[in-house]
C-alpha cells in the first residue's frame, strides 16, 4: 500500500500528496456490533500514532510472525511507551528490501541508525518552560510540536513522532541515551525564558552518537501576540535545522 501511494504522489504537488501512517499488531479482539475493541487494536492505533508519514510499523507479535517468512528491511525500535497500554510496546519500523534481499536480522535502533546511509534521524525533545509558570507550558509544548511538525515535511529528514519525544518531558535527560532509545543520530533541545513582556527561547542542536553541539541559536522577542511569536521562531528554527542537520551528516 505505501510502495503504491508513493507512486501516486510521483507527479502530484506537495500539498496534494496522500501520506499514510500505518501501525499493525496481531492480537485478539472483541467485537461488538460494527466496533472491534481491545489491546489487540489499541496497540495498532497507538503504532500508527507514532509512525511517521509514509512509514509502516509493527508490533513484536507481528515481528515475531512476519520476519523469516517475508522479504523486508525490519528496524528495531526498542520497546516504546504509547497511550493507555500499560506495557512497553516492542516495535519495527518495516520497509521493502530489493528483489533478492534476504530479511534482515533484528538489529538495536542505535546500531541502525550509525550503520546506514539513508535519512538523516532527528528528535525534538520538548522545550524546558525555564518561567516555571503553568500558562507557559501551553507556548512551550506548542512550539516543540510545531518545530516537530514542520521538519516532518522534509522528506530528506526522518523526525521521530511527538508521541515517544514527549515521554521525556520534564525528566533530566542524557542525550545520548535519548539517541539510543529512540534510534536517532540528532537530537533539538530548547528552552524558553519569559520575563515581563519579552520571551527567551534557546534551541541546540546535538549530535547524540558523538555527544557534542553543532549548532545552537538564541532568539529574544517582544511578546505582543503569543501565537504569532511561536510561528515566526518555529520557521526561523525549522529554517536552519535541516541544512544543519543534512551538512553533519555527510561530514
Amino acid at each position: 500500500m505505501q510502495a503504491g501511494v508513493a507512486k501516486c504522489n510521483t507527479d502530484l504537488p506537495e500539498e496534494r500528496r496522500m501520506r499514510f501512517r500505518i501501525g499493525i499488531n496481531l492480537g485478539d479482539v472483541m467485537v461488538a456490533g460494527d466496533d472491534i475493541l481491545g489491546d489487540g487494536v489499541n496497540i495498532a492505533a497507538r503504532l500508527e500514532q507514532i509512525a511517521e508519514p509514509d512509514s509502516t510499523f509493527i508490533s513484536g507479535t507481528v515481528y515475531d510472525q512476519a520476519c523469516n517468512k517475508l522479504e523486508l528491511i525490519y528496524s528495531d525500535l526498542g520497546a516504546q511507551t504509547v497511550k493507555n497500554i500499560d506495557h512497553p510496546v516492542r516495535a519495527y519500523r518495516v520497509s521493502e528490501a530489493g528483489a533478492a534481499a534476504v530479511p534482515a536480522p533484528p538489529v538495536s535502533a542505535a546500531k541502525s541508525v550509525r550503520t546506514s546511509a539513508a535519512k538523516p534521524t532527528i528528535a525534538v525533545l520538548p522545550f524546558d518552560n525555564m518561567s516555571k509558570d503553568e500558562e507557559q507550558e501551553i507556548f512551550v509544548d506548542g512550539m516543540t510540536e510545531d518545530i516537530i511538525t514542520e521538519l516532518s515535511r522534509y522528506h530528506d529528514l526522518f523526525v521521530i513522532a511527538r508521541n515517544s519525544t514527549f515521554t521525556y518531558k520534564g525528566k533530566a535527560v542524557d542525550v545520548t541515551e535519548v539517541g539510543r532509545g529512540l534510534g536517532v543520530r540528532y537530537v533539538v533541545e530548547g528552552s524558553v525564558r519569559r520575563v515581563g513582556n519579552r520571551v527567551r527561547i534557546t534551541v541546540q542542536l546535538i549530535d547524540a552518537a558523538e555527544g557534542h553541539h553543532l549548532w545552537a541559536e538564541r532568539y529574544d522577542r517582544e511578546l505582543e501576540d503569543v501565537l504569532a511569536v511561536q510561528d515566526k521562531i518555529t520557521q526561523v528554527i525549522v529554517a536552519n535545522l535541516p541544512h544543519r542537520v543534512e551538512a553533519a551528516h555527510l561530514e
